[in-house]
């Protein structure tokens, strides 16, 4: 896959191009649909499938107070944006300059100039230029005049009528519904960071976990237990992980991810680890006695195996 960070960075010789448009965060079922489509008419007329995307949610920039925190980072969102086969993604920038582009300079400068687009791939809700004055039918109006071919996309409808969205996929992640959004992204939702030094009590416990940055890349989930895989330089491994501020203890911060990986023991301080969500086990509870919070993680790491399908450590190595 081609990646280019900026308009400015694509060839003069980039295209002729079928391209679809959006914010893409998350990389849902929906628009994986969008891209298999898009691949196709691609490989079909002799073009180049290209995705292009932002490095922020547009709202970032025009009403900060109503952004909604992004289900995955620029470098998560490159990252299965290749994974989907697409020849080229174009991540451009959304600043002040080019948020005030009008409908036509937009379709002018982006469509035609940059990409040389011959295929425009966009839902009927699609809107663009400043203000969002441009609509899908002034982009096949344009079409016309520059030799490109809109094709509307139809959302999908697993349930009923609503469509999958990142709007949704927050919302089952901020329940720690985790499987039912693994489902609507076609992968597990996750989150990465750095581990960094913590205040040992896992280790104290007999239970060591890693602890993730809170400069986290991804959308963390809602506070609790789950069963989980921590991948480290391509090595994933099956982990019961805490989201959260473990009520037992004073001064854990806020949405502090932990992962205890099984059976293992391992130096991993400054590694950077990708923790993947598979089933939410409980919420977070305040012990009485530490007693009754060791026992507590013992079951919950019974209930990790048997959902991750992990044998039982020996007794004779706890």
């Amino acid at each position: 896959m081609r990646f280019y960070s900026s308009l400015e960075d694509l060839p003069g010789d980039f295209g002729p191009a079928a391209v679809t448009i959006g914010k893409f965060d998350g990389v849902h079922a929906g628009h994986r649909r969008v891209i298999r489509q898009l691949r196709e008419a691609a490989e079909a007329a002799e073009l180049v499938s290209t995705v292009l995307t932002f490095d922020r949610h547009p709202l970032a920039l025009l009403n900060p107070d109503r952004v909604p925190v992004s289900l995955t980072s620029n470098a998560q969102k490159r990252e299965v944006l290749e994974s989907t086969g697409v020849d080229a993604v174009v991540m451009v920038a959304f600043t002040r300059e080019f948020s005030r582009l009008s409908p036509e300079e937009f379709i002018q400068r982006v469509l035609v100039d940059a990409v040389h687009a011959r295929l425009v791939f966009v839902g009927s809700d699609f809107r663009f230029g400043q203000g969002g004055r441009g609509n899908v039918d002034l982009l096949i109006e344009q079409g016309g005049a520059h030799d490109f071919e809109v094709r509307i996309i139809e959302p999908v409808r697993p349930e009923g009528d609503r469509a999958i969205s990142s709007t949704w996929i927050r919302d089952l992640l901020s329940e720690g519904r985790v499987d039912e959004a693994a489902k609507l992204l076609e992968r597990r939702p996750s989150v990465r960071g750095e581990i960094v030094h913590g205040e040992q009590r896992g280790r104290e416990l007999g239970y060591p976990t890693a602890n993730l940055s809170a400069a986290l890349e991804g959308f963390i989930p809602a506070d609790g237990v789950y069963a989980a895989y921590a991948t480290v330089d391509d090595r994933t491994m099956p982990a019961a992980v805490s989201v959260g501020n473990n009520p037992t203890f004073v001064g854990v911060p806020e949405k502090q991810v932990e992962a205890h990986i099984l059976d293992e023991t391992l130096d991993l301080y400054g590694a950077t680890v990708e923790v993947s969500f598979v089933e939410f086990i409980r919420g977070m509870v305040k012990f009485s006695t530490i007693d009754e919070l060791v026992a507590q993680i013992g079951r919950d790491e019974e209930r990790v195996r048997e959902i991750l399908q992990v044998p039982a450590r020996p007794k004779a190595a706890r």
